[in-house]
């Protein structure tokens, strides 16, 4: 059995969106999920799966959590031995950049094409840089999420939908379940 970890998108937002963790625990068992354990209200979860691909875990995930909840739960899954080379990786381009705001790493079930991660990354905003690795994209602001240019570029949107996570969480969520 392998050990995934898998985030959800767009949940606890809202009054309509609730997904409490114990709700998400049972879900994740029905999916066949075993050795189930949550870190913060925002879905990040890990799992024992017999399931042999990172798709096929996503997908069983996703039937059961809309099975559950009622409405689509966006999933992104990854053997935990890559969330522990995404959170490495994002450690050393936030200690080569030095970004004076957030960092933040939006997850992505496939990569982005080559186009979108090169179009993201020759973007100069001041402040402001995004590196493209695999399924993940590395978004080091100068500032706030919230008045990002970056984060609402169509650059950025360009990349895909996927769902993001501070490097200080990827960083928890990688030493309580990868190392």
């Amino acid at each position: 059995m392998a050990t995934w970890i898998a985030f959800l998108r767009a949940i606890n937002l809202g009054p309509t969106r609730k997904f409490p963790m114990s709700a998400v625990v049972a879900a994740t068992e029905a999916a066949g999920g075993t050795d189930i354990a949550t870190h913060l209200a925002t879905g990040n979860v890990r799992l024992s799966s017999t399931k042999r691909s990172a798709a096929a875990v996503a997908k069983a995930l996703a039937a059961a959590y809309a099975a559950d909840r009622g409405f689509d739960v966006p999933v992104v899954v990854f053997r935990a031995s890559e969330v522990a080379e995404i959170a490495r990786r994002g450690r050393e381009l936030e200690d080569e950049h030095q970004p004076k705001g957030k960092h933040y790493v939006t997850l992505f079930p496939e990569p982005p094409s080559p186009a979108a991660a090169r179009a993201i990354e020759s973007l100069d905003l001041p402040g402001d840089r995004c590196v493209v690795a695999g399924r993940a994209a590395y978004a080091l602001l100068g500032g706030d999420i919230h008045d990002s240019k970056l984060l609402r570029s169509k650059e950025f949107r360009a990349l895909g939908e996927g769902t993001a996570r501070t490097l200080k969480v990827l960083e928890a969520v990688a030493q309580k379940w990868a190392e």
